[in-house]
């Protein structure tokens, strides 16, 4: 048995958050560690004791190995949970761990050497008898001997980074002609992400389903599984809904599925807790090795809501040595769980990661429901981690069940600031494919194609509810029953409402207390505003009521309805500034915080639309800015390595 007392998490965000609970509830003290920019995060106010470990950048604080074990020493920790993400599948972290007497909750650094390589995770699986894709994993990388590989494979192919994950340094190739310049493209991304460029081929298995099995191990040599869960909701490779069990998963093939994952962690030595990744090709019945991703998933709460098991409590009993608490035999399933991950991002600009200050967090509730965040009102979503702010889960008898739940509790979720994918994620539960249990991975693809999607237009009565509630915020009488009272009697004010760079013109007559004549775009309204205090409205339109959460930061009123996010502003108080539109008039501005990677051009040269001018790395992805005219590059701002904010002008391009 291994003694020890003081946990530090090893991470941030809602991991963090949800590790240092279950630390705590099993009577072992805290210790979180984080960067300059999240000295007011939640998981620092959760820890019992907290240690600044360097600047925002990771490879200066999360991905410093030192800052972390010296953060150790300083506070007593004589464990470490690295939650997921950052150095949990660092081998070199987990040993540095045992080599300083710290146990580290996790597997052993062979194991997680061996399967944090594609290449030989892939040829220990097929030595083990694990069905694999047809690909190919050998040491020769230079660029012919891979395109003699992609082309005996057959198009399409996968390539993917041996080293990491995560849909970084992974680019699929539908013919010959297209190999090359994906191949460069997936070298670069892997480097930047992982420190490493070589690769792997793998024939594309065309929309399959995404089913991953839940392992556990102990050092006593006991292996069970705990399940599957279906992950083929993705976009760019990355998860964003995930469900257990899976619709197209039956007992039989979950017992072959389970079998498989078990052997795969017995044939490398594996302790804790581990993921073995399978691709489900659509007959239903044949599956081959993905990866094996060596620590806890951030899916990992529909397992434990269809088990009532605590994962992080097996990591920690498992690491201290005690023996897995059930066997295989005793492992029951109760009903069907499903998570939705709510990211900062837009899903209507090919899901660009948002970043900025959060002015009302509030998260949902009700029966069945879980929701894991490391999120608080005034928090700011930093552009230098990933951007996810909560996991909304949701349990029920059955699946419909459950994904009626988590469609009403994303409608109950207010996240007003930084755009969010919440809408996105209510369109995708509602998909009568999603609905049916037969979404693939090429859901997404063939069912929300980035060419069209369109940002949901706020109605006119949400127009007419946001200048009522201007109007209202701008009346602040010194006695309550004055409030909307003129001497002069019913008054009319014009107003000028900008959402989403639209503007409307709208007329308001006060009628009454907290009741309101307005015309916005033509159309008139009655408008009545029951209560409005504490972030909440409640309002009707026509007397049509319902409830709203509201908050206003500098001059811009923020609105959370159940089918949408709106900000507003009212342009005749205070005129907005002229901001030049990137795409017409040739001004190629940032459209995330990032860092600069690539800079292709210079000025002088003439570039034609689309031709790439600039990379960006923002949130571990990779995005190209391209030419949005024929032109001349007329200036350049930014050299590779450029940290850059927001709609800072990038290239100047002018008239040939």
């Amino acid at each position: 048995m291994t003694d020890f007392s003081t946990i530090l998490i090893a991470n941030r965000g809602e991991i963090a958050v949800r590790v240092i609970r279950s630390a705590r509830a099993l009577g072992y003290r805290t210790v979180a560690v984080y960067s300059e920019a999240d000295r007011e995060a939640p998981h620092v106010r959760a820890a019992d004791r907290a240690v600044c470990i360097g600047p925002p950048q990771v490879g200066m604080s999360y991905l410093d190995i030192e800052r972390v074990l010296d953060a150790a020493r300083r506070t007593g920790a004589d464990a470490v949970h690295p939650g997921y993400g950052f150095l949990s599948e660092n081998a070199d972290f987990a040993a540095a761990c045992n080599d300083a007497g710290v146990a580290f909750i996790g597997p052993p650094p062979e194991a997680i050497r061996l399967m944090g390589n594609k290449a030989a995770a892939k040829r220990r699986m097929l030595d083990a008898g694990v069905p694999c894709v047809p690909g190919y994993e050998g040491e020769a990388q230079d660029d012919a001997r891979l395109r003699e590989e992609a082309d005996a494979i057959g198009y399409p192919v996968m390539i993917k980074a041996a080293a990491g994950g995560g849909g970084r340094g992974m680019r699929r190739v539908d013919e010959a002609g297209s190999f090359d310049g994906a191949l460069r493209s997936a070298r670069s991304e892997a480097l930047n992400a992982f420190g490493s460029d070589e690769l792997i081929l793998e024939k594309a298995v065309v929309s399959p389903r995404h089913v991953e099995i839940q392992v556990f191990a102990d050092t006593r040599g006991n292996v069970i599984h705990l399940g599957e869960r279906d992950c083929s909701i993705q976009r760019r490779h990355q998860k964003v809904i995930e469900e257990a069990p899976s619709p197209a998963v039956d007992c039989p093939l979950r017992r072959r599925m389970g079998e498989a994952a078990c052997k795969a962690a017995a044939a490398i030595g594996y302790v804790g807790a581990g993921t073995v990744e399978f691709l489900l090709d659509a007959d239903g019945e044949s599956f081959y090795f993905l990866e094996m991703n060596t620590r806890l998933q951030v899916e990992h709460p529909v397992t434990e809501m269809i088990t009532g098991q605590d994962l992080v409590t097996w990591q920690v009993d498992v690491a201290a040595g005690k023996p897995l608490p059930m066997a295989q035999e005793a492992l029951v399933l109760d009903g069907h769980a499903i998570e939705a991950r709510l990211y900062a991002e837009d899903p209507y600009r090919e899901f660009l990661p948002q970043s900025g200050p959060v002015h009302l967090w509030r998260a949902p509730g009700g029966p069945g429901v879980r929701v894991d965040a490391g999120m608080a009102t005034g928090f700011e979503v930093s552009p230098f981690y990933d951007p996810m702010i909560a996991k909304i889960v949701a349990h029920g008898r059955d699946r419909d069940e459950a994904r009626r739940r988590l469609r009403e509790a994303l409608a109950d979720t207010v996240i007003l600031g930084p755009g969010t994918n919440r809408r996105f994620l209510i369109d995708c539960l509602d998909h009568e494919v999603f609905a049916d249990g037969r979404a693939t991975t090429a859901f997404i693809p063939e069912h929300f194609p980035a060419e069209t999607l369109t940002r949901p237009v706020p109605g006119e009565p949400v127009w007419a509810l946001a200048a009522a509630v201007l109007y209202r915020l701008a009346s602040r009488p010194p006695q309550p029953m004055l409030r909307d009272w003129a001497s002069t009697g019913s008054t009319t004010r014009p107003m000028r409402l900008e959402c989403d760079e639209r503007q409307v013109a709208v007329h308001i007559t006060a009628a009454g207390p907290d009741r309101y004549r307005v015309t916005p775009g033509g159309e008139s309204f009655e408008v009545t505003l029951e209560a409005l205090e504490d972030g909440r409205v409640r309002y009707g339109v026509d007397g049509n009521e319902a409830a709203a959460a509201w908050t206003v930061a500098g001059d811009t009123l923020y609105l959370a309805l159940p089918d949408t996010d709106a900000a507003f502003r009212d342009v005749l108080l205070e005129k907005a500034a002229g901001l030049d539109r990137a795409g017409g008039d040739g001004t190629v501005r940032a459209p995330m915080n990032g860092s600069v990677v690539a800079v292709h051009v210079e000025p002088g040269t003439r570039v034609t639309r689309g031709q790439p001018l600039v990379v960006l790395e923002a949130m571990k992805i990779e995005h190209e800015l391209t030419a949005p005219l024929d032109g001349v590059v007329e200036a350049v701002n930014v050299r590779e390595g450029d940290q850059v904010a927001t709609r800072k002008v990038l290239v100047e391009i002018g008239d040939e």
